[in-house]
């Protein structure tokens, strides 16, 4: 690779990380947590940079991927748990998100009241999505235009809007509210769930694999290396944006209050840049959530093209801009509402499923041990995620908040170290772990 290949990969890998979520939550946490501001964001920073990180090592240190890690548990749920990642960071959840932030942010604020505002953003997200597809289809030059381009003019857009906040906003940090009274390093990891950066980690690493084997690296090592590298990268900039952004959100407290991070941006830029700001912050959103939806749909078409040889990348990019396109006229308000429980049941999943991979060389029968810790976990984080969802769920809701740190929203920790023991002390004799293909070879032979 050429000296400065790693750096414009992993430009790439921080645009197509910073998207809606990365823009919207970060401002939001430093207005509400106000003077316990550093301790809620050490605990978003966690989930939202140092959880992808460990996703993107466990991933490029396993041979085959985030289909293999899941392997561990049972190749049935491997399958399962992949497509429902992939659906739910794909055109299910995070592409339409993302679409209606970019157009609620680039594009509202500018619409003459007269006009229709459903059919503005039909004809908004038709060219949108239009883009994002002919810009998929040209996937071997992402690292090109969103490495060198793109991510450039992102971060001079952020560096402005907070340059400015820094050098204007005099106000203090107000006493925390909104959950951050007590439990503030919990109530910002619980957060950072949000940025469904975790969960993208998992379909982001071959896409970041790719680029470097573009560059003519074969060497599994080699490979491992330059991932971690472009991810250091990623990861730095990342953490040093939620920082100024959130501090931003921090000062803007003051000022008064605020329903969304959307709103807390749109009133700060305003206020400091003028009539300027909002067209500066209508380009960071536009850039930030059309370089993530472009990596993601990149990623889904590789999955999905390469589990069936029926499905060719055209054609799963195709189905995917599409269902984008039709779920991001539903609005941001009904996305959101669908994705938070989700999240709260996925997010304990993967933690675990990753945490085990650092120890998997330890234990005596590891598929087991996968098995009891994936089981006692998910069963908690289905609870948590019907529950945030609406449900009641009487008696079972009563057992799960008499779980150690429920009231942090994280009472699978638990669970999972109970499962986890159980599979090292019932595991049995050291066994090989089951493969997809040899459990397809066994139903060949029924």
């Amino acid at each position: 690779m050429k000296k400065y290949d790693t750096l414009f990969i992993g430009f790439m890998l921080f645009s197509m990380f910073f998207g809606a979520g990365n823009l919207i939550f970060p401002p939001m946490l430093g207005a509400l947590s106000g003077t316990s501001y550093w301790l809620a964001m050490a605990g978003f920073i966690l989930t939202a940079v140092g959880l992808p990180f460990a996703v993107l090592l466990a991933v490029s240190l396993v041979k085959g991927g985030a289909e293999a890690l899941g392997n561990r548990v049972h190749p049935l749920f491997s399958s399962i748990f992949m497509a429902i990642v992939y659906l739910s960071i794909g055109p299910f959840l995070a592409i339409p998100r993302n679409a209606s932030v970019a157009f609620e942010m680039g594009i509202l604020p500018f619409t003459p009241d007269s006009l229709n505002k459903t059919f503005a953003l039909f004809a908004y997200s038709a060219v949108f999505f239009l883009v994002v597809y002919m810009a998929a289809l040209n996937h071997e030059k992402m690292e090109k235009y969103m490495g060198r381009w793109i991510t450039p003019v992102l971060l001079v857009s952020i560096v402005a809007l907070c340059a400015a906040g820094f050098a204007k906003l005099n106000g203090h940090f107000q006493a925390p509210t909104g959950g951050y009274e007590s439990g503030a390093f919990f109530k910002g990891f619980i957060e950072g769930y949000n940025t469904m950066d975790a969960l993208a980690s998992l379909a982001f690493g071959i896409v970041i694999l790719t680029a470097v084997k573009q560059r003519g690296v074969s060497n599994e090592k080699q490979l491992t290396r330059y991932t971690m590298k472009a991810a250091v990268i990623a990861g730095a900039l990342l953490a040093l944006v939620y920082v100024s952004i959130g501090y931003v959100g921090g000062k803007m407290g003051a000022t008064g209050t605020f329903e969304t991070g959307t709103e807390l941006l749109t009133t700060a830029s305003a206020q400091l840049l003028g009539k300027s700001g909002p067209v500066l912050l209508g380009l960071i959103f536009t850039l930030a959530c059309f370089t993530t939806v472009v990596g993601l749909t990149v990623a889904c078409g590789h999955y999905f093209s390469n589990l069936h040889s029926k499905l060719s990348y055209k054609a799963v990019v195709s189905a995917v801009a599409l269902i984008g396109f039709t779920l991001s006229n539903l609005g941001l308000a009904q996305i959101l509402k669908v994705s938070v429980p989700f999240l709260v049941t996925a997010y304990p999943l993967t933690i675990v499923l990753v945490t085990l991979s650092f120890f998997h060389r330890y234990f005596r029968n590891p598929r087991h041990v996968y098995a009891t810790a994936i089981l006692f976990t998910g069963i908690f984080a289905a609870i948590g995620g019907l529950s945030t969802f609406g449900l009641n769920l009487g008696p079972i809701l009563t057992l799960r908040n008499t779980l150690p740190f429920a009231s942090a929203g994280m009472d699978w920790v638990v669970p999972a170290l109970v499962g986890t023991l159980i599979g090292m002390v019932t595991g049995g004799k050291k066994q090989e772990p089951v493969t997809q293909t040899k459990l397809k070879t066994s139903w060949q032979q029924e």
